[in-house]
């Protein structure tokens, strides 16, 4: 996910820096996808998994967040 922001930012402009904050939150439905198959693998327990679905939550809604704003900004330019 960092990845993918950093080289959005890098790409120049807010329409790929976008598009890659989108790939980077499908990247969060992933981990969190992941994160379900490992406990019932019983890789992982419970416990840590929603600690960690937890935080895959905050930043996928964080990412969200900045899509948004980078909407308003781009539409009044």
């Amino acid at each position: 996910m960092m990845n993918n922001i950093v080289e959005g930012y890098e790409a120049g402009g807010n329409v790929m820096f976008k598009k890659f904050l989108q790939i980077s939150r499908g990247s969060c439905g992933e981990v969190r996808s992941m994160l379900y198959l490992a406990k019932d693998l019983k890789y992982i327990d419970e416990i840590k998994v929603n600690g960690l679905l937890s935080d895959c939550m905050v930043l996928s809604k964080g990412i969200s967040k900045l899509i948004t704003y980078l909407d308003a900004t781009t539409s009044n330019l």
